[in-house]
């Protein structure tokens, strides 16, 4: 990769999503992100303040980009809530194989996103998609017996995640006989059964 014109600060994020998935999103630097762009490391410094910076911000387009593919996914709930909470899960899968650099540098790079940053924002509005799933599973059910859209989100979110990491990057899952869509989607479903979603 070699920057000649354009748009400086984008080359930067693409060079580091290289970096991180051939490295992690912890082992690469400033100097390396300049050179695969092709400028000079005191480059850099005329978009991004320092390395946590840059990761904050391939971070930022990560969750943008990850709230577009759950918001498409959910379809306002159609054709049946749950349908729409199964793609939403087929997508977080999609999402965390096709753009592993991005998926790292979202959960794997240790770094505290705050709410009122760009990037926390970024992350509130995937999750926004998944309390709304969440929520429109609850719709039939009377107000005093729903449970927390919220909290339903978030388990769906972490066991999304922990099936990532099961199968990521040559982990124990790739032996697996289930394949991860599989894997979630049965797991969803059982969850969803215990809170009466679905009968027994």
């Amino acid at each position: 990769m070699a920057y000649h014109h354009g748009n400086l600060r984008q080359a930067l994020v693409d060079a580091t999503i290289t970096l991180i998935e051939d490295k992690g999103p912890l082992a690469f630097t400033l100097t390396e992100a300049a050179r695969l762009a092709g400028v000079s490391a005191a480059a850099v410094y005329r978009h991004f303040e320092g390395r946590d910076d840059l990761l904050a911000e391939v971070a930022r387009q990560g969750f943008d980009e990850f709230a577009t593919r759950l918001t498409a996914a959910f379809d306002e709930g159609r054709p049946s809530a749950l349908s729409a909470m199964e793609r939403i899960g087929a997508a977080y899968l999609r999402f965390a194989r096709e753009r592993k650099g991005l998926y790292m540098a979202m959960f794997e790079s240790g770094m505290a996103f705050g709410g009122d940053s760009a990037t926390g924002q970024a992350a509130h509005r995937a999750q926004a998609v998944l309390v709304d799933a969440a929520r429109a599973l609850f719709l039939p059910f009377p107000a005093a017996e729903r449970p927390p859209a919220t909290m339903v989100a978030s388990h769906i979110w972490a066991m999304s995640h922990g099936v990532v990491e099961l199968f990521a990057r040559g982990k124990p899952g790739a032996n697996s006989p289930i394949p991860p869509e599989q894997m979630l989607e049965s797991g969803v479903l059982i969850y969803l059964r215990g809170l009466g979603i679905i009968p027994s």
